[in-house]
């Protein structure tokens, strides 16, 4: 029986560019969401199997620089292609996409009696491409956003943060269960389509996939050459275009990547902190008033009463065992005692602790409700008081 002629679907630049982001979604998706569940057991396994949290976000943020210059590729690609090959933009939505998706439901479920006539690409095709350059817009503004908190609070009210976070965390998930239910059944389960990794379909798998284009093929109208003058044209046009393009995204990612470094570095050290000495000498005390329900209820706010049941519920995960900054919130030594990067808590100065910084800036793993936060920094304007 003689060999099935061949087709080039995706030549090699193209298959490498499918594997490199195919990666990178894959790296960012095992170490973003136990970041997003954290209490799990399975999120705590991964986290320490990466080597801690604060090695999964580095692993994390690395999968995204790797995901951005994938996408500027992917445009420069893109444009040459649309500009100098004079490529067809077939990849476009257009009125019989939505004929051939209503075609297509009919044929499932027994209304029509053929499935419809696609092109290069199908209309499922076309909705997972718009549907992951959706995704990755949506992604890359809330990462920036949780990435470099300060730089946005200095422009967007710091309510966007969390919001960032809840949005980033929600399309995470979405994009995942795309993938697996969508994408993987589609091609990897119904059809075993394998175009993608040999760059080739047969035409019996075209004819069933994509017989528009087959007929496009067959009668010679796809691979037109072009003239060899005009492409030398239009490539001296595209070059340097390309070339700009390319240092003004290249430079938008290095500017999202190093705008700012973290909370910790940017909040000065409390031993640095000049300690405020007033000129005029201190009053004589007034008398104390009549004990109340409302003046006796601050002191239940202790390390015993109160802040070490917050920190074991919120913040065990990571600052437990674990010692995530060599910081642990177990113990009372152990929190006045802080981390590789020294105290957290200033006993008296809520604003000048570390601990409250990092809590009020918003979008921590652990992340201390509105409320919380109040009597966290009510107890350590307080003293921050062991019992």
């Amino acid at each position: 029986m003689s060999e099935q002629k061949t087709y080039i679907r995706f030549p090699l630049a193209r298959r490498i560019e499918h594997i490199v982001m195919l990666l990178s979604f894959g790296i960012l998706a095992i170490t973003g969401l136990p970041q997003k569940f954290p209490t799990w057991g399975l999120s705590q396994a991964l986290v320490g199997l990466f080597g801690g949290i604060e090695t999964t976000r580095l692993i994390h943020h690395s999968a995204a620089v790797v995901l951005m210059l994938g996408t500027i590729w992917h445009i420069l690609v893109t444009g040459y292609k649309i500009y100098v090959e004079r490529t067809p933009l077939s990849m476009l939505p257009v009125l019989k996409d939505i004929k051939d998706g209503w075609q297509a439901f009919s044929y499932n479920i027994g209304l029509a009696k053929r499935r419809p006539q696609m092109g290069r690409f199908a209309f499922e095709e076309k909705l997972e491409y718009w549907a992951f350059v959706w995704g990755a817009i949506v992604m890359g503004m809330t990462g920036f956003m949780m990435w470099n908190p300060i730089s946005t609070a200095r422009f967007l009210p710091g309510q966007v943060i969390p919001a960032a976070k809840a949005a980033h965390g929600a399309e995470a998930i979405l994009a995942v269960l795309a993938i697996i239910i969508w994408h993987f059944y589609g091609v990897h389960l119904k059809l075993f389509n394998k175009a993608m990794w040999t760059g080739n379909m047969t035409e019996e798998e075209m004819l069933h996939e994509h017989p528009l284009e087959l007929a496009d093929l067959k009668a010679g109208l796809v691979s037109r050459p072009l003239d060899p003058a005009t492409k030398r044209k239009r490539q001296m046009v595209f070059f340097p275009l390309a070339a700009v393009a390319s240092l003004i995204m290249l430079a938008g990612v290095y500017g999202f990547v190093n705008i700012e470094t973290t909370v910790r570095t940017v909040i000065p050290p409390a031993s640095t902190v000049t300690v405020f000495v007033p000129q005029t000498p201190t009053p004589l005390p007034t008398l104390a008033p009549t004990p109340t329900a409302a003046a006796v209820a601050p002191a239940a706010l202790t390390w015993e009463a109160y802040a070490s049941l917050v920190f074991k519920t919120k913040c065990a995960a990571c600052h437990g065992a674990a010692k995530v900054g060599g910081l642990s919130l177990l113990t009372y030594p152990d929190v006045m005692a802080g981390g590789n990067n020294g105290a957290v808590i200033v006993p008296g100065d809520s604003l000048n602790s570390k601990l409250y910084n990092i809590q009020s800036a918003g979008g921590h793993p652990g992340q201390l409700s509105p409320d919380e936060l109040a009597k966290i920094q009510e107890w350590i304007d307080a003293g921050a008081p062991e019992k």
